[in-house]
């Protein structure tokens, strides 16, 4: 018995040091690659940004809208204020398990979150739930990564972490909400960024890093975290909220103009939903480089080609507005492949809807089949499984 759980260590050991792929490497010719193949800086101006607000269309899908908590309500006071400019003080960092086998081949979560709100459904997550989804995934040895880390293959983690990708649709104020107290603005602690900047308080490694894929002309206040007083969200609030985001470690993702319904429109207005979309970015945040679009309730368009790819021409002014990403979440589908796996698609990323106990179920599974990512905390070797774990399962 003992011989063989030694020879099963080796042989771990072995695979894990004998790589054949340098992480430096891969990580300099995928970087490369993508910044020559991938680049979408926006080809317009902030002056262009005046057309980007049309809320005639109707939007589609996980939009809704929920009462802000009452002053005072229980609700309301959980949990402290933070201001947009402050720096919370962390306490000390938990220590990775090292007795985790390393496989930096493994399957990658990509959680999907809507409103974070007061109660639990299809496309919100109550409060407390939320917070307890961050422990659960800290406690487990979890930690957030940005998708371009993915890209760029930069998951610098300890040893013995695995990388989670968090993502939020529609930028809602039940995401990211100001308050003002005396004239001073602050981050509401209840909205999903309060929550989740008091969490960081506790736990110092756990990074500002999540995908925000964010929508500027839909109704019901999904405008860029909300506008014309709704949740009492002010219009001029827009895009300091966004500027925060991108000063602040987050990622900025598009997801169309107002969440229209890709698979029912011809060409031209599926690359002026994406297109004007991404030019309001540009304007909150001139020169950012946006990498991920996430497809509308999961619907590609009739040519798939253009969710990543196209371009629109403003009829006014005749300047035409080009994009290009490698990156299109899905809706669904499960945990990604790791950016070393040869399979890795991100122009078809898969993610996981956070329902229920669907983060819970999702890592047992990986656990259990031995197919998680797992850092080796050295950023010069790509850890592997044994070579016959890899060939049962591919």
């Amino acid at each position: 018995m003992y011989r063989s759980v030694l020879v099963s260590f080796v042989l771990v050991a072995t695979a894990a040091t004998a790589a054949t792929a340098c992480k430096g490497s891969a990580r300099s010719a995928s970087a490369a690659s993508t910044n020559s193949a991938a680049s979408s800086r926006v080809a317009g101006t902030a002056a262009q940004s005046a057309n980007t607000s049309d809320t005639s269309g109707t939007p589609a899908g996980p939009i809704a809208t929920t009462q802000r908590p009452a002053p005072g309500s229980a609700a309301s006071t959980t949990g402290a204020g933070v201001t947009p400019a402050s720096a919370s003080t962390p306490g000390p960092a938990a220590s990775p398990n090292p007795n985790r086998v390393p496989n930096e081949m493994g399957r990658i979560m990509v959680l999907e979150y809507h409103l974070i709100t007061d109660h639990n459904a299809d496309y919100a997550r109550e409060r407390g739930q939320f917070r307890k989804d961050l422990e659960l995934l800290y406690d487990r040895g979890y930690r957030p990564v940005n998708m371009s880390d993915v890209l760029d293959k930069k998951l610098d983690l300890p040893r013995g972490i695995s990388p989670v990708v968090f993502v939020f649709d529609d930028a809602s104020p039940e995401q990211f909400r100001y308050i003002e107290n005396n004239g001073k603005l602050e981050i509401d602690p209840t909205s999903g960024i309060g929550i989740w900047l008091d969490f960081r308080k506790t736990h110092p490694d756990w990074n500002n890093k999540a995908v925000f894929c964010l929508l500027s002309g839909a109704n019901a206040g999904h405008n860029f975290f909300g506008d014309r007083g709704i949740q009492g969200q002010k219009s001029q609030w827009r895009f300091q909220k966004v500027k925060w985001l991108a000063n602040n470690g987050f990622e900025l993702c598009d997801h169309t103009l107002w969440h229209a319904q890709l698979n029912k429109y011809p060409d031209a207005f599926v690359q002026e939903q994406i297109a004007r979309n991404a030019l309001a970015i540009d304007s909150a945040v001139p020169g950012y480089r946006i990498r991920a679009m996430a497809l509308p309730q999961g619907l590609w368009p009739k040519n798939r080609a253009l969710a990543s790819h196209g371009s629109w021409t403003n009829p006014k002014t005749g300047k035409t507005v080009t994009y290009s990403w490698p990156v299109v979440f899905e809706v669904a589908g499960g945990p990604m492949r790791s950016p070393y796996d040869p399979g890795f698609n991100p122009g078809a990323t898969p993610r996981i809807q956070v329902i229920g106990n669907a983060i819970e179920a999702n890592m047992n599974r990986l656990e259990q089949s031995g197919n998680m990512y797992i850092s080796d905390g050295n950023p010069s070797v790509v850890a592997r499984p044994p070579a016959h774990a890899v060939a049962a399962k591919h």
